[in-house]
This record gives structure tokens, C-alpha cells and sequence, in this order.
């Protein structure tokens, strides 16, 4: 647990204000149970994930892949040889070299979005809260990646052992996979380094991938150099809540970490507010320049934003969907 953070911690009065107002709202904010509108999702059938090279799956799917196969954009020609599939050869180019030639089109084929959601106890914090905002935002990007014919994998660590949704692919895997997010229960510590290395040891078809977490994990560098090991393309939701950006603290107060570790007494005035608010940036400006030099997208977000501003704008313009 990062000491110098205080947002890694909870303040004790603090999280009663937010369970009184987690209470007032609760019948008019998105539930666990009920992470999207019909009219949103209707908007979110008209993105499209993008990837930044061709991919190669098992099935067919929307995606231009290195191979070539049967589609409708030509790629090449190549010499006919036995065995080769004669309709496939061009008449007109016969005609003028008197030789056979097939057409080779570009095959189209599925890509594998990865979502990876951080379900750490210090996720289930915030007004709004970290996890819903986490499962809402997974929760889209699936959605968007299953409307284009893409295969899913979902992920959730932060438990004892890390929860794993069976692969979806088409519309048919909406409802489970809404279903798996919204069973998802906040976990305890996050051992990011550890989940990471063995993500990547064990996925099959690396594609873009979209991982939502606070980063509160002193091995959050080590987590992300493990999935640029299998050449993921990744973007970081780095998820915090209003709370933790602009805390309201003032005076003596216990702060007691959300993930068991030693309490803290401290008096809160203007300049210990001064002093975190200046190491919170400092944090987010070494995440943001670690990823930026590592081509990872780093997309620092905070659960006030409207998560239907986030999909249909805020992604659109970082090159992350159409």
C-alpha cells in the first residue's frame, strides 16, 4: 500500500457521509444490477473498437488479419498452382500474360478485446463509487466490442483467486456478460504484479486490452510491463473518485486503510491538503509519462464524469473507438 497516498486510505467520517449519500440516491443512480439504459446502449451500437495493426483469430470475424482469405477488398496475386481452387483464378489477367493467377483477398477476421476490472476493497469506495464506474465502463467497452462480432474475455482480480468470465463473442454474450459483472463483489488486497504476470502468461490471441483501476499497488509498473510483454494494446482507466481528487478533511481524524494495513492519525489542515494535492498530481503524471513512453493509452478519470461522456466522447477523441 502506497503510504504516501492518502487516497489509499479511508477516512472514517468521510466514509459515513458517503454511505449517507449512497443511501439518498440509490433509487435513481445505475445499480450493479442494472449497469445500463436501452437508449445508451442504442448509442453504443453505433461504435466500434479500434485496433492499431491487423489481427489474426480462429473464426471469422470484421477485422482485417495478415492472412489472406475470403472477403471482398483484394490484396495480391499469386501464381496458380495444383490444388489451388480454380475459381478463384483471373481471367482477364490470363488474357493478357497467358498465365494462371489467383486473386487473394484480405481476411476478415475476429479480434479479442480484454477487460481486465480491479476489484480491490479500495475499488469499493467513492461517490460515485470506483467499482460500479469500473464494471460500467467494462461493461460498455464489451458491449461495443460484441455488437461488431469481436470475442470478449473478462477478468476480475482483487479476490483470492482471480474470477474469469467463459470467452463471449456476438450479442448472444450481452446478457452474460452483464450477468458476470454485475455478481462481481469487492475483493480484498490486489497483488497487481502478480495478476498481470499471469494474464499474460496464460491469454491466447493478445488484442487491445482495457484495464480499470485506481493503481493503488506499489507494483502497478511491474503489472504493466507484463502485459507489454505479450504486445496487448493497452488502455489504463486509472479510476478515482472525487473524494480522493478533492478531499473534504479537516482536523483531527483516524484514516484506516481499506485494505488492512495500519491506521493513521493525523490533523488535516490547508497545508496537508496543499501537500497531497501536489503528490496525487505527481503520482498521475508518472503514470501518465510511463505509459505515454510505452505506447499505452493513460486515460485518468474521474467517477464524476458521466460514463456516457466517456464512451461516446472522451474515448472517441483519444483514438480508442469510432
Amino acid at each position: 500500500m502506497s503510504g504516501w497516498l492518502l487516497s489509499s486510505v479511508l477516512a472514517t467520517k468521510v466514509e459515513a457521509n458517503l454511505r449517507q449519500r449512497r443511501e439518498a440516491t440509490m433509487t435513481s443512480a445505475p445499480t450493479a444490477g442494472r449497469l445500463f439504459d436501452p437508449e445508451f446502449l442504442a448509442k453504443l451500437d453505433r461504435l466500434a473498437l479500434i485496433t492499431k495493426r491487423a489481427v489474426a483469430g480462429e473464426l471469422q470475424g470484421e477485422r482485417r488479419s495478415p492472412k489472406r482469405g475470403p472477403s471482398v477488398e483484394f490484396a495480391d496475386f499469386k501464381p496458380y498452382v495444383a490444388g489451388d481452387d480454380f475459381r478463384q483464378i483471373d481471367w482477364n489477367l490470363y488474357a493478357r500474360m497467358e498465365r494462371f493467377f489467383l486473386k487473394l483477398f484480405v481476411a476478415e477476421e475476429e479480434l479479442t478485446v480484454h477487460l481486465l476490472v480491479d476489484t480491490s476493497r479500495s475499488m469499493d469506495w467513492g461517490e460515485p463509487n470506483k467499482l460500479l464506474y469500473a464494471k460500467r465502463a467494462a461493461g460498455a467497452i464489451g458491449y461495443i466490442a460484441l455488437s461488431n462480432l469481436d470475442r470478449i474475455t473478462l477478468t476480475a482480480f482483487g479476490q483470492e483467486r482471480e474470477l474469469k468470465m467463459p470467452p463471449q463473442r456476438s450479442k448472444r454474450g450481452v446478457v452474460p456478460l452483464f450477468s458476470f459483472l454485475s455478481d462481481i463483489k469487492p475483493g480484498a488486497a490486489t497483488h497487481f504484479a502478480a495478476v498481470c504476470k499471469r494474464y499474460a502468461q496464460a491469454a491466447r490471441n493478445p488484442g487491445p486490452l482495457l484495464l480499470c483501476s485506481d493503481l493503488m499497488d506499489e507494483e502497478w509498473q511491474a503489472g504493466l510491463q507484463a502485459l507489454l510483454s505479450r504486445r496487448f494494446e493497452i488502455t489504463v482507466l486509472h479510476v478515482l473518485a472525487p473524494q480522493e481528487l478533492e478531499p473534504e478533511l479537516e482536523g483531527d481524524i483516524r484514516l484506516v486503510d481499506a485494505e488492512g494495513g495500519p491506521h493513521v492519525d493525523l490533523t488535516a489542515d490547508l497545508d496537508l491538503l496543499q501537500r497531497y494535492q501536489r503528490s496525487l498530481e505527481s503520482w498521475r503524471e508518472e503514470v501518465g509519462e510511463y505509459c505515454a513512453a510505452r505506447g499505452i493509452s493513460y486515460i485518468p478519470i474521474d467517477t464524476g464524469y458521466p460514463i456516457e461522456e466517456l464512451l461516446l466522447n472522451l474515448l472517441r477523441r483519444r483514438n480508442i473507438v469510432r
